[in-house]
């Protein structure tokens, strides 16, 4: 599996375009309300820290992947919550606010996690000590596609709140054909080497996929968080950064074999959460 233009260039841009979008309809209320109440915080790091990372370790071994592709599913599983979660988590009404903090605050941690965990599936899968060094570089890149074009969207609402309100829906439509478009084009591009590895690895990711959303959301719930929340933390803890797996695979340790579950997990999770939002939406609206 290879980056491409698609994920390297378009996808960025056009999630800077919608992350723009998204801070249209955001207020500095909405961050302190998370900051006042930091239970759904909690509970969405510990998710994607500890129980995330478990699953994920034990799916592995069931299916006895092949070591570089162990090593490529704990690496997906310790890399943050990627930009999409917050365009989904828009669409499907969950706490935008709740989702941007949980990425910052996942991004920022990824600086000792991932190199721990990767560390430690390259030692238990390849008998290897390989150091895998923090990624400094794509962690800061995360943040300037996300805040960057929020605070602007946020800034543009205080000025100007009768166009950001009469912008809402509009943008929202375009969020929706937008990521549709470049999904679908990234679909077309990876399509040979996806039908290549899906018998491989694809069972093993969209298998981790739906355990990510179903634990996402159902834990939330089991701990009397509202349904919003539950929402955010789902897509948050769902939608991983495969743009920074694959990053690291590539760049950092060398292996192209690493990133092909990222790859393939990639473009399960975007259907996969598309169906998701789907199955919110039929519902009452959340409160």
């Amino acid at each position: 599996m290879e980056s491409s233009i698609i994920t390297n260039v378009l996808l960025p841009v056009a999630l800077g375009v919608i992350m723009l979008g998204l801070g249209l309809s955001l207020t500095i209320a909405d961050f302190t309300r998370v900051v006042r109440y930091p239970k759904a915080v909690v509970v969405g790091l510990f998710i994607q820290m500890f129980v995330l990372t478990s699953i994920c370790f034990g799916i592995t071994v069931l299916f006895k992947l092949p070591p570089e592709l162990a090593v490529g599913m704990m690496l997906l599983a310790a890399s943050p919550g990627g930009a999409s979660a917050n365009i989904y988590s828009h669409l499907a009404h969950g706490d935008v606010a709740l989702n941007i903090t949980l990425t910052a605050i996942n991004s920022a941690l990824s600086l000792i996690v991932l190199p721990f965990v990767v560390s430690f599936a390259l030692q238990y899968f390849m008998a290897s000590d390989q150091y895998v060094p923090p990624p400094f570089k794509k962690i800061i890149e995360v943040g300037v596609i996300i805040l960057g074009p929020v605070l602007i969207g946020m800034l543009l609402r205080f000025k100007f709140p009768a166009f950001a309100e009469s912008m809402e829906k509009p943008i929202r439509v375009f969020s929706v054909l937008l990521l549709a478009a470049l999904v679908l084009a990234s679909v077309v591009q990876q399509w040979d080497a996806f039908v290549k590895y899906f018998p491989l690895v694809g069972i093993a990711c969209l298998l981790f996929n739906l355990a990510s959303l179903g634990v996402g959301y159902s834990v939330p719930r089991l701990v009397k968080l509202p349904d919003k929340q539950a929402i955010a933390i789902a897509m948050e803890i769902g939608i991983h950064n495969g743009t920074l797996a694959i990053y690291i695979a590539f760049n950092v340790l060398g292996n192209g074999l690493m990133s092909v579950p990222a790859a393939v997990y990639s473009l399960i999770m975007f259907v996969t959460a598309a169906v998701f939002v789907w199955w919110v939406n039929r519902r009452t609206k959340p409160t």
